[in-house]
């Protein structure tokens, strides 16, 4: 390879890269956007769709530890807990695997559960068809690389707070 050839290989693959970046951040601001149109559907707040969100995944769990997850202040998350709780989204209970009975988990409520799948359900559907285009190969890569860019943000995020 000479080196005009190695120099196209290498811009061509700084833009690919730019490329994959600036597609990254349309994905984030659509998302944000979507999240936000169902949040209003729901008659939610961002910030309690994302809780909730937490809690489908992760749930049932302290209200210590989803504020840590969800990078909240536990006053904070007192409110959002509150709110879902008043809109039957969320319940709280004693934790009864620790002694303390002031220790609770809070645990995210089944019956509500089919209106978010509705509001996400268009967006479902579209992922499928997306990925019925992939083979299982590529569906691997893809989820690799999501995992590793989580991975990459969560660390970003972590290094902001110290």
């Amino acid at each position: 390879m000479t080196a005009t050839e190695a120099a196209a290989v290498r811009r061509r693959r700084r833009r690919l890269i730019t490329d994959v970046r600036q597609s990254l951040r349309g994905l984030n601001n659509q998302l944000s956007l979507f999240n936000r149109h169902v949040s209003g559907q729901a008659e939610l707040k961002d910030v309690d769709l994302d809780c909730l969100e937490l809690l489908n995944l992760h749930g049932p769990i302290s209200p210590t530890v989803l504020a840590r997850q969800a990078g909240l202040h536990p006053a904070t998350m007192t409110g959002v807990l509150d709110r879902l709780e008043r809109g039957g989204w969320v319940t709280r209970e004693r934790d009864p695997e620790i002694p303390d009975r002031r220790a609770i988990r809070v645990r995210a409520l089944p019956d509500r559960a089919p209106e978010l799948y509705e509001l996400f359900g268009g967006m479902n559907t579209a992922l499928d068809r997306i990925c019925a285009d992939y083979t299982d190969a590529e569906l691997e890569l893809i989820t690799d690389f999501m995992n590793r860019t989580l991975a990459a943000a969560r660390t970003a995020a972590d290094n902001l707070d110290t």
